[in-house]
């Protein structure tokens, strides 16, 4: 049988194919450039392309599955379902999806069918190379205590239940850390996380961050120590080493000569 361009009717496979009886691999070009290439050898797996819509399918068959050569177990499938695209592993055949992606929303979720973030992961994450954040401090949720929210870039102490309190005097070796995502500096890793989100705020415990601060006790200088003030949730310039043994929040990124403002520190609790 020849192929024609305009298709062929009564094919039989194995005895109709496209491919080759030899050794040789099997070459598509486009513009005269090899863009896919099948290698010789014997196939462990094969492609199968179901004919219900092609990619557009949106029912529960698959619409790409790979077999062993053959014709057995399914490998591995892709397959429309309700819209969402799901990658199914042999081993989660029947079981659930290994890799979904929500076309509603564009979340990707691995090992979940429901993803409620761009990625959700559930299970363990091996990275062998660098994870890079575009975002600036490493910060956790603590409860604020009393319930009272407060703004990005004030001075939290430990309260006595454990939960976190604006900073009211000066040198308090209570200091935790600044709540994270005041000016142009939002938390890049947000540490215990919870679906409770009201009374709880994420506070940076490392990295840079906008924090208020009290120029009115000394001028605070590009590089000098910060710690607690009697203003409410401000740091000021630490100019008693003894006293601030202990409760030192960080180093000032830039100089504030009078008054109050928000200015970059690099948080380091010591």
């Amino acid at each position: 049988m020849a192929w024609e361009l305009t298709g062929n009717g009564g094919t039989n496979p194995p005895g109709n194919f496209l491919g080759t009886t030899d050794d040789r691999p099997v070459v598509i070009k486009t513009n005269n450039s090899e863009a896919v290439r099948v290698n010789s050898g014997t196939a462990t797996s094969k492609v199968e392309i179901s004919a219900q819509d092609g990619l557009a399918i949106a029912g529960f068959q698959p619409f790409i599955t790979l077999r062993d050569a053959n014709g057995g177990n399914a490998r591995s499938c892709m397959q429309g379902v309700n819209g969402d695209i799901s990658m199914i592993p042999n081993s989660f055949v029947g079981h659930g999806a290994a890799m979904v992606i929500k076309t509603g929303s564009g979340n990707v979720g691995i090992g979940t069918s429901t993803p409620n973030a761009r990625l959700h992961v559930v299970g363990d994450v091996f990275v062998t190379g660098d994870v890079r954040l575009a975002n600036a401090d490493c910060a956790e949720e603590f409860d604020i205590a009393h319930g009272d929210l407060v703004e990005p870039g004030t001075v939290m102490v430990l309260g006595e239940c454990g939960g976190l309190l604006q900073s009211q005097s000066a040198y308090d070796k209570r200091v935790a850390g600044v709540i994270s995502g005041a000016g142009d500096y939002k938390p890049g890793i947000i540490l215990d996380k919870q679906a409770r989100t009201e009374e709880r705020q994420p506070l940076a415990l490392l990295g840079k961050v906008y924090c208020k601060v009290d120029a009115q006790y000394a001028p605070i200088g590009v590089g000098d120590l910060l710690t607690t003030s009697r203003t409410p949730g401000h740091a000021m310039k630490a100019t008693d080493p003894t006293a601030a043994f202990g409760a030192v929040i960080g180093k000032a990124m830039r100089a504030l000569s009078v008054g109050q403002g928000l200015i970059p520190i690099l948080i380091s609790l010591q």
